[in-house]
């Protein structure tokens, strides 16, 4: 898909790759981002980098395991904008500083709504939209962790690999929506999620990998989105970004 004049979501786009993307947008030519994150004043941040682009954004409060709040921020974008073609769903949270089992209920839940059933409906809801659009786009955020144990994130990872087979069983919708679902997998990203990892700072286990690998950068992750937005053939495409290791 071209991306040029096109109309685009993003969410989790109050910092790290979703920020990234929004901007990369901008800067290939969207008409139009919408910055969907609970985070409404990182958000407006994003936006004025977004403007200085010379894309139109609009910073929308949005919480996406709210299936209301996903709603109102998919119908306004079509109104406001008159269609909707892309749509980033990249909104995701980890365990934080307690490793699995600790973790306490709630935030195991949150961390499936946001990561899993958030991509799922964000999807459903973009699917009619983008078809009266023309087509469109659609690329989601899971994470290498998708496709390796990892004990002290177990309920982060189970999202992620969720994330994976999902987009793979929505191939069936370029043909009934013209709509292409594809996945991106990072590596370790240098993103606050690492950060919050460990009290203070990334957590020891993940600490030792850390110094093993060279970090990605979030501007590495949106590169490879719009990589997927623009291929016709991306369509249940899986790809992975993976780390190099640290030069000696």
């Amino acid at each position: 898909m071209e991306i040029t004049d096109k109309v685009a979501i993003v969410t989790g786009a109050a910092r790290g790759i979703g920020r990234a993307t929004a901007v990369a947008l901008a800067e290939a030519g969207a008409r139009a981002i919408v910055l969907a994150d609970i985070r409404q004043e990182l958000s407006e941040e994003t936006a004025d980098l977004v403007r200085a682009k010379g894309a139109e954004p609009m910073a929308w409060e949005t919480d996406v395991a709210d299936l209301a709040s996903l709603r109102r921020v998919v119908e306004e974008t079509e109104r406001r904008h008159r269609g909707l073609h892309i749509l980033h769903n990249n909104a995701g949270i980890g365990e934080g500083a307690t490793d699995w089992p600790e973790v306490p209920d709630e935030r195991a839940a949150s961390i499936v709504d946001v990561n899993l059933r958030g991509v799922i409906l964000g999807t459903r809801l973009a699917l009619e939209p983008m078809k009266r659009s023309g087509g469109g786009a659609i690329v989601n955020t899971a994470s290498g962790a998708a496709f390796t144990p990892l004990p002290p994130q177990a309920v982060y990872a189970a999202t992620k690999a969720g994330v994976v087979h999902f987009t793979r069983s929505c191939v069936p919708l370029l043909e009934s929506h013209r709509v292409a679902v594809s996945c991106v997998c990072p590596g370790l990203v240098t993103t606050e999620l690492v950060q919050e990892s460990g009290p203070g700072g990334p957590a020891p286990w993940l600490q030792q990998i850390l110094d093993a690998v060279e970090m990605l950068t979030p501007e590495d992750i949106a590169a490879q989105v719009l990589d997927l937005i623009r291929n016709p053939r991306s369509a249940g495409e899986v790809v992975t970004v993976a780390n190099q290791p640290r030069k000696a």
